[in-house]
């Protein structure tokens, strides 16, 4: 099972993580709002996750990590 970690402090909320996700259990946080002032991304079933990286391939910011 793959490992997905997301820096949410330094995350600005593009989304363009969200759109690259093939199972669709990246999300923007609708509950959470960082530092910066937008709503982080996070993994919402990481079981799910097939480990791809395509999420952490589509961030500018290289603020996610994912780990098979």
């Amino acid at each position: 099972m793959a490992k997905v970690t997301f820096r949410t402090d330094m995350c600005k909320g593009c989304g363009l993580c969200v759109g690259a996700c093939p199972k669709k259990i990246v999300v923007l946080a609708a509950d959470r709002i960082n530092a910066k002032g937008h709503h982080p991304a996070e993994c919402i079933d990481e079981s799910k996750c097939i480990g791809c990286a395509f999420c952490a391939t589509m961030c500018p910011d290289c603020i996610i990590k994912v780990e098979r």
